[in-house]
């Protein structure tokens, strides 16, 4: 169902100057499955296997965090898992993680974009950097694109949550920030931000008036 247009309170309107989301099962659908499926077709283990290897790897946290080419972390991979793939292909198959329909409707987006300052905030890599920003145009409405990738800290950091209220020119106490991940959502309350848990268009628009 989509959304209703959002019509803050003025009261509201006031306070809170800046919107910062998270980007997957947030404004983007994740298919992990599907992605790793074209992995684990190659070697033998299941999509949730591939995955687990890949999200436990011990690079994981250089390659979410910049510390690692895209063409580095694809031949660690391909090693890793034992697979062989140009790059092309593996970012093909990487990038099918990204469902192409997004969870929220731009016309909302474009409207809480007319009101307040709009970010991202998302732990990510340059492969989905790229191919996020070409795939879905609802990024034009986030004056302020906050990657782990780029800062070079990721969530739970408290680093990667004041990168984004710096960017935005904003206070915690002027900030809502907006992710799937509730032990992500109480950092940020604890740093002073209004928090909220995503579930669902509806219950984000309920939450937001």
């Amino acid at each position: 169902m989509e959304p209703k247009k959002l019509e803050p309170k003025q009261s509201q309107s006031k306070k809170f100057r800046a919107i910062i989301f998270d980007i997957g099962r947030v404004l983007v659908r994740l298919d992990i499955a599907g992605a790793m499926g074209g992995l684990a077709g190659m070697i033998s283990l299941t999509p949730q296997e591939t995955w687990a290897a890949i999200e436990h790897d011990p690079r994981w946290r250089d390659w979410q965090e910049g510390r690692m080419s895209p063409r580095d972390w694809q031949l660690h991979i391909c090693r890793r898992l034992g697979v062989n793939l140009t790059f092309e292909q593996f970012s093909e198959i990487w990038n099918r993680v990204l469902d192409p329909t997004p969870l929220l409707d731009g016309a909302f987006l474009e409207s809480l974009s007319k009101r307040y300052c709009l970010a991202v905030l998302s732990n990510t890599d340059p492969i989905h950097v790229a191919e996020l920003e070409k795939r879905f145009d609802f990024f034009r409405f986030f004056k302020h694109r906050i990657y782990s990738c780029v800062v070079g800290a990721s969530k739970p950091s408290p680093l990667i949550f004041r990168a984004a209220l710096q960017a935005c020119k904003t206070t915690a106490d002027n900030a809502i920030y907006i992710d799937d991940i509730p032990a992500y959502v109480e950092v940020a309350r604890q740093l002073g931000m209004t928090g909220i848990v995503f579930q669902s268009p509806d219950q984000l628009c309920a939450d937001l008036e």
